[in-house]
């Protein structure tokens, strides 16, 4: 017989707080919000905008989502490999007993929105004021949806209602329900929101509202995971409607797999990606230059091309972490710091990635930055060096030097981290276009022509490759002929738009492919590090002494102005220039010889991961690939990487170091991403249970 288990929904809205025990000792205020808060214009917006402040807590947009819990896909680390406490988010070994993996703020923002929805629908202003209550409404629909959408995410079934709270607490204890409802719910409402919302550029609605265009992208963005794959506990729900991903073993009643009806799905992604690409009144389109995106969120200017569809809307010196935690890498007690630095590494990048792209593609710098600015000792100067550590290299979308004169000079006098407003970027206009041509693809194939839309898939995922490669370019164009091989040429579109996003690990989590991928990422740095075998990066393949093993740099001479005063600043940015710099060929000696002009030198990739023959003792080179192994390594149930270490020429070390390591969590394959907190079981009374394998 099936046990039923239930859950305890974590309520927190308004002024009520977070606890159990504080929401059992406090008047619904349901009664309050429909009898007076929704009763005049001013007060219901004030209510919607309270909803927004709730976007930018701490298990939401302020940090958690963007930096913390990114993790770790073939093309983003977490911090480290660590398997416990907060590091272990990324890897996939969700602790019970971690604090910092709770699911409070989106069901306070679930619930907030709910009261709103409520609200709104009784209030009287919807007979009087009809076309400013339904646009409330469709944004109180949006959020609702939104917060649903990441909660069913990272924690699978999850509690699901479309009703605001009982004073009596008779909706409250609720059981788990099966995420395909949850979807449908979340699809049911965006609809509805679509119909009621105004376009970005209507009155007071920017980017940091939500807008009709937003909600055509979240509801393709929804579908297409509704159709994808997840993993999926049968010892709770039925299975019968769900195909199961044959590559990936069950355990346990726990298995990955989708629905049976997932092209109903795509179908849903493809009408509302095509209807928004085709309406006349779509004020969004791709800005021309892809640093300009990262360059103006970055001075907290709102983008002129609206290739935005909705940020979340961050406050300078209030919050705003994501370019604290994340980006271009500055040290502390530098003449642009002070004590403060910012970057930081709780989500970067890998050499791997930094070798998937074309030299020529304009993203790859914006996405993946070997530099970092800091205090040379050696030297005394405050400079940009090289990193050269294959396996931490900086996501420069986020940069200190395009943030705002008054941010820089409140951080030199800061003590502790100070928020720069950044706002965080949940959707741009080429993750529309490129959804239409996966969708489209998926259904009919690359040259399938849309008469909504009126461009092919191909066409789509073009028009984002102009921008990184220059309409001229003969790199536009896809060579890719069927379906499968399109699909192929979207994945790895995807990475090269959207690194550091929080975009790419999911995307591998619906395809069914996040292992796979991550076996791929796990191979190539291996071969990079070990420097026998072929590299392959995507759809590139490096032969065996092709990449370097020593690179040399140099900065821009005495007569290049400093790029934040426009003072002369020699020796102070690295000039990466082609000429000057190059990641790609091996020179064999410094070119600027031994003086004066000499280059500075950087070991890179294998020559920094041999043994010492001095030394041959210490195998402490094994630490890069232990690191690289143990990425993500509580994704599966066991792991066996015998067939790699007989590749590696070091391989019998590496095998046996890792016979110390703790690897697989020996319960499930693809287990989700998060458990459900301990304290929330205690709280409950044990009415909430966690599933997944923990």
């Amino acid at each position: 017989m099936k046990k039923f288990k239930t859950i305890y929904i974590l309520l927190c809205m308004g002024l009520l707080c977070t606890s159990c025990n504080d929401f059992l000792e406090t008047k619904s205020p349901s009664v309050l919000s429909s009898e007076t808060v929704f009763t005049t214009e001013a007060m219901t917006k004030s209510a919607i905008m309270g909803i927004y402040s709730t976007l930018i807590s701490d298990n939401l947009y302020k940090g958690r989502i963007p930096c913390n819990w990114q993790g770790v896909s073939d093309i983003e680390f977490g911090r480290n490999e660590s398997n416990s406490g907060e590091d272990g988010f990324p890897n996939y070994w969700c602790d019970i007993y971690e604090s910092r993996c709770r699911w409070t703020d989106g069901f306070k923002l679930a619930e907030l929105a709910t009261t709103a929805i409520d609200g709104i629908r009784k209030s009287p202003l919807m007979e009087t004021k009809a076309d400013i209550m339904k646009a409330y409404l469709g944004e109180a629909l949006v959020l609702r949806a939104l917060a649903y959408f990441e909660l069913v995410r990272y924690w699978g079934d999850v509690p699901f209602k479309e009703e605001t709270s009982n004073s009596d607490l008779s909706n409250v204890y609720i059981g788990k329900v099966d995420r395909d409802i949850i979807y449908d719910g979340i699809i049911s409402n965006l609809q509805e929101a679509i119909e009621y919302l105004p376009w970005m550029g209507n009155g007071e609605y920017t980017a940091e509202r939500v807008t009709k265009g937003f909600a055509y992208g979240l509801l393709a963005r929804v579908a297409l995971f509704a159709g994808g794959y997840s993993v999926r506990d049968a010892n709770e729900f039925s299975d019968a409607n769900v195909e199961h991903l044959e590559r990936i073993e069950e355990l346990n009643g726990y298995y990955v797999g989708r629905r049976k009806d997932y092209l109903k799905y795509y179908d849903i992604a493809e009408k509302a990606c095509a209807t928004l690409i085709g309406n006349s009144d779509n004020p969004h389109q791709l800005d021309v230059d892809f640093g300009d995106i990262w360059k103006t969120v970055c001075h907290l200017d709102l983008n002129k091309y609206n290739e935005n569809l909705f940020e979340v809307a961050t406050g300078m010196s209030q919050n705003g972490d994501i370019g604290n935690l994340m980006g271009y890498s500055m040290g502390t007690n530098t003449k642009y710091t002070g004590g403060r630095g910012m970057g930081g590494n709780y989500s970067t990048s890998n050499a791997y990635y930094f070798y998937s792209f074309d030299p020529e593609d304009t993203r790859r710098d914006y996405s993946v930055y070997w530099g970092a600015y800091a205090h040379d000792n050696t030297n005394n100067i405050d400079r940009e060096t090289i990193k050269g550590d294959p396996l931490n290299v900086c996501f420069n979308k986020w940069n200190f030097f395009w943030t705002t004169d008054e941010w820089r000079t409140m951080l030199k006098a800061a003590t502790n981290r100070l928020g720069n407003g950044i706002n965080w970027i949940i959707m741009r206009y080429s993750d529309v276009l490129l959804m239409y041509a996966e969708a489209a693809n998926e259904l009919y194939g690359p040259d399938y022509v849309d008469e909504i839309a009126g461009i092919t898939p191909r066409q789509a995922l073009e028009k984002v490759r102009e921008r990184a490669f220059g309409t001229n370019s003969s790199k536009v164009k896809i060579k890719a002929v069927g379906k499968d091989d399109f699909f192929d040429a979207i994945v790895n579109e995807r990475a090269w738009e959207f690194g550091g996003e929080a975009i790419r690990k999911m995307d591998l989590i619906r395809w069914g492919i996040l292992d796979t991928k991550l076996d791929d990422m796990k191979r190539a740095l291996c071969y990079m590090m070990d420097g026998t075998q072929n590299v392959t990066c995507f759809d590139k393949t490096y032969p065996v002494g092709s990449l370097p093993t020593m690179l040399y740099y140099t900065y821009y001479d005495e007569d290049s102005p400093s790029v934040i005063s426009g003072e002369k600043a020699p020796n102070e940015f690295i000039d990466m220039s082609s000429d000057k710099i190059n990641f790609y060929k091996e020179l064999g000696t410094n070119p600027g010889g031994d003086g004066e002009n000499a280059y500075q030198e950087v070991e890179w990739l294998s020559a920094k991961y041999q043994i010492d023959e001095k030394n041959p003792d210490d195998l402490g080179f094994l630490d890069g690939y232990v690191k690289v192994l143990k990425l993500g390594s509580g994704l599966m149930s066991t792991y066996d990487y015998s067939e790699l270490y007989g590749t590696l020429k070091y391989g019998e070390y590496l095998r046996n170091r890792m016979a110390t390591e703790k690897m697989g969590n020996g319960k499930c394959n693809y287990r989700h991403l998060f458990a459900i907190y301990n304290e929330d079981v205690y709280e409950s009374k044990g009415l909430v249970t966690n599933s997944y394998g923990y």
